[in-house]
């Protein structure tokens, strides 16, 4: 029989009635002749609310400690799940990671998946059960729990139907689709009928809240195409996919912001070999993730200006560490600017396309926005914006690239 993944989000699952909606979509597909595996996230906004009292309890709560709670949401989400498929008359199990066996490394909060065994499942599914499993959530080699991020489920999902052989994994959200920018930013946003694995995983990464990274990554390195849908209806979403040739033929599918960032510069840097090998070895040892960096030259060349861009979440930590670098004499200073925000086109047009930037720096010009550094690659140019900008400067690029709705649709874009 063939194997559908579903997964639903935490929006679609906020209370009985959607809940019941979830096991009756589970259970169409199963009637469909499919085997079904479902991966839920916590219930509404369960894990803000438990992040919220762990604040309450500590200001400062062990990783380790945040990774106990947080899991406890799905854990509730699986088991009414499968309470609800059981009372449609149908049979079902819930699985933890741990009982399901999903190995992930002991970083916690932000683990990676290692292995999944799907002897728990194949037994399971071969019973005639519809199999619900925890997102979000693993356990180390040495039976620690963790968690692999917020919006992880959909990781989970996407890993288990690389592993699975799934004929599609389906991602159900409370949105019917992924739009070229944010609808709530930019009102005149459009569907997108399919797109690239290639240019999601790039709006993923550029502030696009609708997939999580590693999925994508999952879905692109094992070919498994992904459906992301409403919850609510049974209209065709955006279809995730290998590039095909008509997606070219648009230069920029979508623009993406990404708020709450951090630039933090280090000043007074000797510009010598191994010098920012070091610097981003000490970063990356207390696992900052780092974005653009950029670096200018100065005094003839003895020393440099080194910045990057972290999230807002992390500057604080960042700035410790860097401060350590300065006692080190490795750094002169330290600044951490705490409002900014990077807004950002997508495309694989990109690559047969001319003019791109000057049209993002001329709508960016048009809205009176300063651009304080600008980054590229094949398929993304981003600019880092005032916080108080970003909305703005989001709304002018993606009408100067053509991507309102009142210019029609595109299947492609």
């Amino acid at each position: 029989m063939p194997l559908i993944v579903q997964k639903f989000g935490g929006t679609s699952l906020a209370g009985a009635e959607k809940i019941h909606r979830a096991a009756r979509r589970a259970i169409r597909a199963k009637l469909d002749g499919h085997h079904v595996v479902l991966v839920v996230s916590a219930m509404g906004k369960s894990t803000d609310e438990l992040l919220a009292l762990s604040q309450e309890v500590s200001p400062d709560p062990p990783k380790r400690e945040l990774d106990m709670l947080l899991t406890t949401g799905e854990q509730v989400s699986i088991a009414l799940v499968a309470m609800a498929i059981h009372a449609a008359g149908h049979e079902a199990i819930s699985l933890t990671a741990a009982q399901l066996g999903l190995l992930t490394d002991g970083v916690h909060m932000r683990a990676r998946i290692q292995r999944i065994s799907r002897d728990r499942i194949d037994k399971e599914l071969s019973a005639g059960k519809i199999v619900i499993v925890a997102g979000f959530q693993g356990i180390d080699a040495g039976g620690e729990i963790t968690t692999m991020g917020r919006g992880a489920s959909d990781t989970t999902a996407a890993a288990l139907a690389a592993v699975l052989d799934a004929q599609v994994c389906e991602i159900y959200t409370d949105v019917d689709g992924i739009y070229s920018a944010d609808p709530r930013i930019v009102p005149k946003a459009r569907k997108i009928d399919k797109i690239s694995y290639d240019v999601i995983l790039e709006m993923a990464a550029t502030g696009a809240g609708v997939m999580h990274a590693r999925a994508i990554e999952f879905g692109k390195k094992f070919s498994v195409p992904i459906h992301v849908r409403s919850s609510m209806t049974d209209v065709k979403g955006t279809l995730i996919m290998h590039e095909t040739p008509d997606m070219e033929a648009i230069a920029v599918q979508g623009v993406t912001l990404t708020e709450d960032l951090a630039v933090v510069s280090l000043n007074g840097v000797p510009n010598t070999a191994g010098a920012a090998a070091r610097i981003f070895a000490e970063v990356a040892r207390h696992h900052i993730l780092v974005d653009d960096i950029v670096q200018i030259i100065y005094d003839g060349g003895k020393f440099a200006n080194i910045s990057f861009s972290t999230n807002a979440a992390d500057a604080n930590q960042a700035r410790t560490i860097c401060e350590g670098l300065v006692a080190e004499s490795e750094v002169g200073a330290v600044e951490i600017d705490e409002g900014v925000s990077k807004v950002s086109a997508i495309g694989v047009g990109m690559r047969s396309h001319a003019g791109i930037a000057s049209t993002m720096f001329d709508a960016l010009s048009q809205a009176e926005v300063n651009i304080e550094n600008i980054s590229t690659s094949e398929l993304v140019i981003s600019c880092i914006v005032r916080q108080e900008d970003g909305p703005k400067a989001l709304r002018y690029i993606h009408e100067a690239f053509g991507l309102d709705a009142s210019n029609g649709a595109n299947g492609a874009a």
